[in-house]
C-alpha cells in the first residue's frame, strides 16, 4: 500500500517556468561548438 503521509513528506514543488528558465540559463554548459573553438585556439597557439 502507498503511505500517502510518507509520500507527502518527499514532495518538492516543481520550479515555476521563470525559475526553471533562470536555473537552466545560469548553468555553464559546454557544447560541441565551444569544444571546437577551444581545439582551434589550442592548435593556433601551438603553431606559433
Amino acid at each position: 500500500m502507498i503511505d500517502f503521509e510518507e509520500e507527502l513528506k518527499k514532495f518538492h514543488p516543481s520550479l515555476e517556468v521563470e525559475d526553471a528558465e533562470e536555473a537552466i540559463y545560469n548553468q555553464d554548459l559546454t557544447d560541441m561548438a565551444d569544444l571546437l573553438i577551444k581545439m582551434l585556439d589550442k592548435t593556433k597557439t601551438e603553431e606559433e
